[in-house]
This record gives C-alpha cells, sequence and structure tokens, in this order.
C-alpha cells in the first residue's frame, strides 16, 4: 500500500499490519471501536480514548486534547481557526533538547490579558470546542473549534497565547511533568523508537539528530546542574521564534469574509513581529551522507513483529510538489495487483503488507532531505529470507529505472487524485484548517487548496531523477524482530532501543554491485478497470425520507435504505452485517473467526487492490456477533467490487501456507494488543462487566494451543450455513438497485435463517454496592506505564438519563483535566467517559501515569479526591453556568455533518446494534431542554456515597512506586515473551486502599457470583 501522508496524534500506536483502522482496506481484528463491536462503544461511539487506533503510524509530537464526545447533527458547524508557526523542533539549542515542543505546551498557561492557567481550555470546553498543538521539524501548529456564536471572544483568547503568553516559572514546573508523560507514553511505540534512531544517524551537527521530545532529564535536571535558567530560556525562545511574519492564519466560520478579515485585523495585529531572518536549515544537505547510513540494523522491537524497512535519504523534494515524484514512485512500489512486489512476496508467503513511500511530516520531508522508504511486515519465513525480500525489492525498482517513467500509469494517478478531489467530502473544520495553515507556508497562493493533493504536469525528467537515487548502494537497511533479542548490544540513548550494526552480507552486498537479472514475475499494473466515469446523479424511485427505511424483510435478512439529498455527491455506503450464534460459543470459536476474516482479507488484496487504488474502500471487520463488511466511494463501480467480495467469501478457502501465515500474525497481533496498558485495562474492565465475553487473554489461550486448518474449514462452512443478513445502503443508489446488494448476498451464500433471533449484545453483571479494585500486573517488562481508570454502574437506564449522564460527563471535563493533569500532573492522560456498556450506563474516570513518578492507589485516591471536589463544586453551580453547558451540548448534538460519512456512520450504529432509533439525537436534544440543575446534582449525588457500585481497574507498570520482584525495576533489555502474557497476574492491595476497597483476586470467580441485568437498549 502506498504510504498516505498525515500527521497521527503521538498516542496511536504504529502500524499493526493486519489490523488496519485508518480508512484503509483491509481486515480488522477486535477492537474496533469505532465501528462499536466490541465494548460499550458499541452503543456509543463517544470515547475517543479507546484503542480504536491501534496502528496509526505516529510521527509527530501531537497533544491529545480530550474531544468533546457527542458530536455532530443538524444545523451549523463549528468555527475553527489554526494559526502555525514557521519554526519546530530544529531550532531547539543544543544544551535544552525539546524546549519548542515545551514552549508549545506553556504557552497554553494562561496569557497577561487572560491570566486563568486553565481558562481558555475551560472557554472552550464550555462552549462545545477543542483545541490541539502539534510540534514538528520545521513547523508548530495550534488549533482550536467551537461553537460559531463564540468564535470572536475565543479567537481573542487564543491569540493571547501569541502575543503576551504568561509562562510563570510555578507552571513550567508542573508543565514538564506533562511533556514527560508524554514521552513515557511515546516510548513503547515501535515507530517513534524506530524514527529516532534513524535521526540518529545522522552526521554530527545536523538537526535530524536531536531529541525532540524533550523529558524531565533535558528540561528540568539537566538545566538544575548546569545553571541553565529554562524560565529565562523559553521566553527567550518565544521572543525570537514566535514572530508574526512567518506565522501563518486560517479562520473558518460562516461569518461574511469581511467580518472575519476585520476580526483578523483586530485581533491578532498585535503578535509582536521581530524581522528576524526565519530560521533556515535547506543548507544542511544530505543529513545521512555517511558511512552508518549503508548498513544492516537489527533493532529489537517492543511488539511482537518481523518487519524490514529499507529507507533513502533524496535531496528535499518539496519544490517538486507539481509533478509529485514519490507519490508516482510509491504508487507503483506500493501496489499490491498482480506484478507488484507485495504480490510476489504474498505468493512465497514471506510478507503480509507492504507500505511505501513519504508520508509528509517534518521528519520525513523538510528543508534539508526527504526520505524514501519501503516497509515490509514479514512472516517468520519472510524474516529468514530477508535477504531476498530486499532483493526482489531492489529488482522492481531496477525494472522501475529501466523502463523510465510511464506516461499511462501518472495519468491514471493524475485522474483518480482529481476526481477524488473534485468530488471529496467536506472535512472537520478543525481538521481543514490545520490542513491549511500548514499549506500556507509550504505553496504558492494559487496552490494553497490543491498543492498536497493534485498532480499537476507530467515531467518525466524529475521522476527518474529521483527513480535513479533509489539503490542498493545508498539503501539503508532496518530488520525489526524479537529474534534479534540477545544479539543487539548497542542501546539508543532517548528511547533505550537495543540495536546492532552490521555490514551487509558480502554474498548479497556482491549481488547488488553487479548488474543483477530482473525478476520476470514484476511487471506495471495493468489497465485499471475500477476508475469511475459515470458522476451522474441518480433520481428517487421511492418517496423522499429523513431516515433509514426497511425496504426488504424475510426470515434471511433486511435492509435499510436512505438515497441521499443532502450532498449530492456521486458516491455511496454499503454496510453488511452478517450475524451468526457460532462466534460467541468459545473462545476458540472467536479465534477461527478472526483466522477467517484475516485469510478471507488476504485472499481479498490482490483482486481489490485496484478498487482500493480508485478510491473504492472496503474493510472486512470480525465483530463480536457477525462478520462486517464495508464498502464506500464513487458508486459507479461500487457494485463491482461488493460482488468480488461477496465471491470471495462464498468460495472461501485456504492453502495450509497461508493458514500456517495468518495464524502466526494473528498471535503477534493479540500479543501486541495485550501488552499496551490501556488495551489490557479496557479488556479487563469489560471481561468482568460483560459476562459471557470471551477476553483477549482468553483468545490468546486458544490460539497458543494452536489449531488446524480442518477446523477452519468446518468452522467457515458452519459459519455460513445459517445466518441472518442485515444491511444500510446510503448515497447514490436507487432502492431498486440496492435490493439487489441483499438479493446478491442471500443468492450466493445460500444459506437458512437463523432458528431463533440473537441479541448482539452481552449481559451485564450488576455490581455489588461496594468499591471493588482489580489490580494486575502490566504485561510489557520494563514499561513503565501504568493505566488506572474507577468505573461507576449506574445501570439499565433511559434516553433521557442517559443524556444526562453525558452532561455530567461533559461538566467533568474541564476540572477533571485541571485537577488530576495541571494542578498534580499525575498524568498526560485524564478523562471522564460516559459509558454505555451492552446497553448499561456508567462513567469513568481515567488517568494513564507511569510507576516510576506514581503508585496506582495514589492515583485512585487522587481521582477520588477529584470526585469529592467535584461534588462540591455542583453544589455551588450557578444557574447560568449549568445553561451554558447544556446549549453547548445541544449545539454539538444540533451540529450539522461535515460529510456524508457522518450520517452513515450514525446511522449505521443504530442497525449494527439493533436499536433502530434514528432521531436519537432529536430525543437527546428534547431531553437536555428538560433539565434544571437540580436534575443534574441529584443524578450525581445518586452515584455515590454509600450505595455507589464502583470498580478500579488498574494495570500497573514497572517502577520504583511498584512493588517489584526483588526490589528492582525490570531491565529493558528482555521484553516479554510469548508465554508471559498468556494469564493475568493479581496484584495484593497496600494499605492505601485496603481499609476503602474489596479486591478482586480472580475475576471469573468474582463474577459467577454476581446477577445478571436483563438485555437492555438505551432506545426510550
Amino acid at each position: 500500500m502506498e504510504s498516505k501522508s498525515g500527521e497521527a496524534t503521538d498516542d496511536e500506536d504504529e502500524e499493526d499490519d493486519d489490523n488496519d483502522d485508518d480508512e484503509d482496506s483491509g481486515a480488522e481484528i477486535e477492537d474496533d471501536d469505532e465501528e462499536g463491536l466490541d465494548d460499550e462503544d458499541d452503543f456509543d461511539d463517544d470515547d475517543e480514548h479507546d484503542d480504536d487506533d491501534l496502528d496509526t503510524e505516529d510521527n509527530e509530537l501531537e497533544e491529545l486534547d480530550e474531544r468533546a464526545e457527542g458530536k455532530k447533527k443538524t444545523t451549523e458547524k463549528q468555527s475553527a481557526a489554526a494559526l502555525c508557526v514557521g519554526v519546530g523542533s530544529f531550532a531547539d539549542p543544543e544544551d535544552l533538547p525539546g524546549l519548542a515542543h515545551f514552549l508549545e505546551h506553556m504557552v497554553f498557561m494562561g496569557s497577561l490579558k487572560y491570566p486563568d492557567e486553565n481558562g481558555f481550555d475551560a472557554f472552550l470546553k464550555k462552549h462545545g470546542g477543542s483545541d490541539n498543538a502539534s510540534t514538528d521539524c520545521e513547523r508548530t501548529v495550534f488549533q482550536f473549534d467551537v461553537q460559531r456564536k463564540y468564535f470572536k471572544e475565543a479567537l481573542d483568547r487564543w491569540a493571547q497565547f501569541f502575543i503576551h503568553p504568561l509562562m510563570i516559572r510555578d507552571a513550567i514546573d508542573r508543565e514538564v511533568e506533562a511533556v514527560d508523560s508524554e514521552y513515557q507514553l511515546a516510548r513503547p511505540s515501535d515507530a517513534n523508537r524506530k524514527e529516532m534512531l534513524f535521526g540518529s544517524l545522522a552526521r554530527p551537527g545536523h538537526p535530524m539528530g536531536k531529541f525532540f521530545w524533550g523529558n524531565a532529564e533535558t528540561l528540568k535536571h539537566e538545566p538544575k546542574r548546569n545553571n541553565i535558567d529554562t524560565h529565562g530560556r523559553l521566553r527567550e525562545f518565544w521572543l525570537h521564534y514566535y514572530s508574526a511574519h512567518y506565522m501563518t492564519l486560517v479562520v473558518q466560520s460562516k461569518e461574511t469574509l469581511d467580518t472575519l478579515e476585520k476580526w483578523v485585523t483586530e485581533i491578532f495585529s498585535n503578535i509582536p513581529n521581530n524581522g528576524l531572518p526565519k530560521p533556515n536549515f535547506g543548507h544542511l544537505t544530505d543529513p545521512f551522507d555517511t558511512p552508518a547510513f549503508n548498513k544492516l540494523y537489527r533493532v529489537v522491537p517492543i511488539r511482537k513483529v518481523h518487519a524490514l524497512t529499507i529507507t533513502w535519504a533524496l535531496p528535499p523534494q518539496q519544490q517538486h510538489y507539481r509533478v509529485k515524484p514519490l507519490h508516482y514512485i510509491s504508487w507503483l512500489v506500493g501496489h499490491e495487483g498482480k506484478g507488484s512486489i507485495l504480490s510476489f512476496l504474498r505468493k512465497k508467503c514471506w510478507a503480509l503488507a507492504l507500505f511505501g513511500g513519504n508520508g509528509e511530516t517534518g521528519f520525513e520531508q523538510n528543508s534539508t532531505y526527504s526520505v524514501f522508504s519501503i516497509s515490509i511486515t514479514l512472516t517468520d519465513e519472510g524474516y529468514e529470507h530477508f535477504n531476498e525480500v530486499a532483493h526482489t525489492v531492489f529488482q522492481y525498482l531496477k525494472m522501475l529505472q529501466q523502463l523510465g517513467p510511464d506516461k499511462r500509469i501518472f495519468e491514471e494517478i493524475q485522474k483518480i487524485e482529481d476526481n477524488e478531489f473534485h468530488y471529496q467530502e467536506q472535512t472537520d473544520p478543525v481538521e481543514y484548517v490545520e490542513n491549511m495553515c500548514e499549506n500556507m507556508q509550504l505553496y504558492p497562493l494559487q496552490d494553497f487548496l490543491t498543492g498536497d493533493q493534485l498532480l499537476f504536469e507530467y515531467k518525466p525528467e524529475i521522476i527518474t531523477d529521483a527513480l535513479t537515487q533509489l539503490i542498493p548502494q545508498k539503501a539503508n537497511l532496518v530488520l525489526l524482530s524479537a529474534a534479534n533479542e540477545g544479539k543487539c548490544d548497542l542501546r539508543e540513548k532517548w528511547f533505550g532501543t537495543h540495536y546492532s550494526i552490521e555490514d551487509i552480507e558480502k554474498k548479497w552486498a556482491d549481488l547488488w554491485n553487479s548488474n543483477f537479472e530482473l525478476n520476470p514475475d514484476l511487471h506495471l499494473p495493468a489497465e485499471n478497470k475500477y476508475i469511475a466515469t459515470d458522476f451522474a446523479l441518480k433520481p428517487f424511485d421511492c418517496p423522499e425520507t429523513e431516515y433509514p427505511v426497511k425496504i426488504v424483510n424475510t426470515a434471511q435478512g433486511c435492509l435499510w435504505y436512505k438515497k441521499d439529498n443532502k450532498f449530492k455527491i456521486p458516491k455511496a455506503y454499503i454496510r453488511f452485517h452478517l450475524i451468526s450464534p457460532l462466534i460467541q460459543k468459545s473462545a476458540s470459536n472467536v479465534v477461527l473467526f478472526d483466522i477467517f476474516v484475516n485469510i478471507l482479507t488476504h485472499n481479498l488484496a490482490e483482486p481489490a487492490y485496484e478498487a482500493d487504488v480508485a478510491q473504492l474502500e472496503y474493510k472486512l471487520v470480525a465483530g463480536e456477533h457477525g462478520l462486517i463488511v464495508r464498502v464506500k466511494g464513487f458508486n459507479h463501480k461500487l457494485p463491482l467490487l461488493f460482488q468480488l467480495i461477496i465471491d470471495y467469501l462464498a468460495d472461501f478457502d485456504s492453502t495450509p501456507a497461508v493458514f500456517g501465515m495468518i495464524t502466526e500474525q494473528l498471535k503477534k497481533t493479540y500479543f501486541n494488543i495485550l501488552i499496551k496498558p490501556e488495551t489490557l485495562a479496557k479488556d479487563v474492565r469489560l471481561l468482568i462487566l460483560e459476562y459471557s465475553r470471551w477476553s483477549m487473554i482468553d483468545k490468546y489461550r486458544a490460539l497458543l494451543e494452536g489449531f488446524t486448518i480442518e477446523a477452519l474449514l468446518s468452522f467457515v462452512q458452519e459459519f455460513k450455513s445459517q445466518l441472518f443478513v442485515e444491511g444500510l445502503v446510503q448515497g447514490n443508489f436507487t432502492s431498486k438497485e440496492s435490493t439487489d446488494f441483499l438479493k446478491y448476498v442471500v443468492d450466493k451464500l445460500d444459506f437458512k435463517p437463523l432458528e431463533k433471533e440473537i441479541p448482539v449484545q452481552f449481559r451485564v453483571v450488576e455490581l455489588p454496592s461496594a468499591h471493588h479494585l482489580c489490580k494486575v500486573k502490566a504485561l510489557n517488562k520494563g514499561d513503565a506505564n501504568s493505566e488506572v481508570t474507577v468505573y461507576y454502574q449506574s445501570g439499565a437506564r433511559s434516553l433521557k438519563e442517559y443524556t444526562l449522564m453525558e452532561l455530567l460527563v461533559m461538566h467533568m471535563e474541564e476540572p477533571c483535566f485541571d485537577f488530576l493533569r495541571t494542578k498534580q500532573t499525575l498524568g498526560y492522560h485524564v478523562y471522564p467517559t460516559c459509558r454505555n456498556t451492552s446497553g448499561i450506563l456508567g462513567f469513568s474516570v481515567t488517568v494513564g501515569t507511569q510507576a516510576t513518578k506514581f503508585n496506582s492507589e495514589i492515583v485512585d485516591k487522587k481521582i477520588e479526591e477529584f470526585l469529592a471536589s467535584f461534588e462540591e463544586r455542583m453544589e455551588n453551580l450557578t444557574e447560568d453556568a449549568f445553561h451554558t453547558q447544556v446549549v453547548a451540548l445541544i449545539k454539538l448534538k444540533e451540529c450539522e455533518d461535515t460529510h456524508l460519512g457522518e450520517e452513515v456512520d450514525r446511522n449505521w450504529n443504530e442497525v449494527v446494534t439493533q436499536q433502530y432509533l434514528f432521531d436519537r439525537l432529536a430525543h437527546e436534544i428534547q431531553a437536555l431542554k428538560s433539565f434544571s440543575k437540580v436534575d443534574l446534582v441529584n443524578w450525581f449525588k445518586s452515584h455515590r456515597g454509600n450505595g455507589s457500585k464502583i470498580v478500579s481497574v488498574h494495570v500497573v507498570g514497572y517502577g520504583k512506586h511498584e512493588m517489584e520482584e526483588e526490589g528492582s525495576v525490570c531491565s529493558e533489555s528482555s521484553n516479554s515473551s510469548y508465554d508471559e502474557v498468556a494469564q493475568l497476574t493479581y496484584l495484593p492491595t497496600s494499605s492505601l486502599l485496603a481499609d476503602s476497597t474489596i479486591p478482586i483476586t480472580d475475576i471469573r470467580a468474582f463474577t459467577s457470583t454476581l446477577n445478571l441485568l436483563p438485555y437492555h437498549k438505551i432506545v426510550k
């Protein structure tokens, strides 16, 4: 797959390869919250902190502020603004690593005009807004959104951070801890570790070798020892670099352009301009033209993965944006159809995935160089043959060099990008302004809107120039594998990554230096039959409706349909849920189902790839109760892709080699989910709450015991023989065309109807009136990160009560952040969440902390302290403050959808959970209008005190504040083994919480004694 550009936030982890959860095609295992099939977010996908992005490349220091939940609906969009300062971490002084990133944190801590430290955040939270910032190598971006009514005031408050931030000493000491926590959270990420190691290969004195993150050591302890005044240096950096003449600003709101211009002039004119030249690093070319670059680096990853990354450092390519040579090359290298690198490697069972190109983050493309990298996820066998894998890549590149650029292919890519640009759906305003303010730094005026998306001109000589540099002699090879453990004696300074350096094996070095032969199996892709040419909007063939309508209803399945009349684009969404009671019968069945969905995805990868590059996207999700098939894109050729998927499902088969490869990879995927504290905490919490749930550990154990291919094939046969199929079609299809999709599934699979309806949810246990504590050891040895969640169960509640809970959590957000993060500095991630667990309501407060700084029980006590202070705060709540928050939540729920996908997601959530309350938002808004302040205060109080049903889940990291075996912190040199994560280790409660909590030391034993609540849906 060609690497997509764009940044990811730094708490999202790296490519979980087969767990592909950004909008690209593929399969997904299990933790697909966004689809809402594996936990409470099932019923309400508002928990943006859950792990539905287990796999996005994280290449930037991006702050994650808690997004207000429950977004979207029917009136106007949020207003948004973004400002980009043309300076970033490259400008860090040598003696204060991480200063640029730290300053990006510090400017938010109050201003001369609005001195309150958390004032801006509180203002946004009150008016349904959010804010965020990120530091890149040569740019720093700040952005926020808010209700339009408060946009001007928000702009004024925000502008003050660039006019006169306070940056008081006391705040500096505390905020260093937030930066340090962020660094600790980033440490277990293989993508960050690989990046840090790569940067360290730059020639001495080049800014690529700097430590951009910053931590308590570099920003607090080290400066103290060297008598460096961090406070003074922050001010100095701000005065020197936060200058108006290289800032770019974008504002988006429904006001007239004249009004917006007037506001901007009035508010932002006071930003100081020091007239100093903008820092320029363009003279520091060839950072990686060093002997250390063209070597083989073996690296020990945190997760279980084998991967080979081949990287070249090219001269900066930004100025060639009209041709986009790297886009052209990565389109071919990352192709997955016949004749491609990946197609060849998959047939050999050597590789599972390939990503190629340049991600366009500052680390990969800046004024000093551009990266071109090819990253291949290897199988166990592929790892043994990594030199052959690299050779295949070099053979393909040599073929491209010999053939030269191909105009037909360039024009095909150009056509696909043109179609996408012409019919693109709107993005969230805050994302749009963020993207635009960066574009203003990179492109001339006429190309601000298009420079990053379109291919403007075909210049083969520029493509050739880039291609000729992609030769083995200039390549850097990084081989990531747990099998390298014990062989790597070097250690990267900041992230502690173990690695070794060796010369390329002589046999291969000699071959690559010779005029080696091409591979006859590799060739250019054929013409793409999936590119849309018919963009006509179809007429209605049935009455127009505001919400989906059930147009087919039989014993085998039903279909919901809504023709789009709002966005008027030639695109459509098709979603089907193939429900089967077979999946949840045992942990083994759940695993067989995961294997099945992954092999099906593997089988489809090559035939469906052309559709994928023509912007027809598909995803297969192994849901809790069925297979979910999602297809979207231009409607013209969409039926072809849908039929292809159903054909492969009907004729499912697997070779023993593919079966072995996929089960081996699934073992790694489960392992990688379990070693993350936040995903383990969620698994433990849901194992306690959802009675018949099979946990990730259950699945992992079942997989370790092993399966046969015969077991898989008989499972699939049984799965396909009896189903209930539920579908939703929305967009530019007629109702007649839509019924054909359901008909195709029913005819092709030829299954019997289910004997009885099955509920697509779990039974939930009723917690006793007490505070229980389940404390388990983190499964990633040496990882300091702990996760503490305190959950309050409310019960089977009405829609009105659910909305009241949402309002309560919204009130809680800002004080929670202020108390637990800003003042107590417990961790970088702290947030309250409204929980809908299989229809049972609750709320929770979560803190991600580090065992090197805090004991998890102290954090639990601090959460209680926060809730007690919040109770007092609620009692003193003014009518005015109550009303403001109600209006903010109503506005969020009324906020119009920016694109069809948002409307589809909301409707699909109703279908897949079988709640069918498509006008849910209207009911919630009506409920909000009926609440009084007393209702809210009493509601909160009713969940506190003696009758409270509370469970705390602690996943405890490794560090001096937690009990360690032999009293030592586990060394990072040995990672967890496969067997070590196959069971939970329960930890005893210390004297801190022994009196106030009851320990859970065996989850199954605990839950077997509890009452089960009836099945419940929040629809009335």
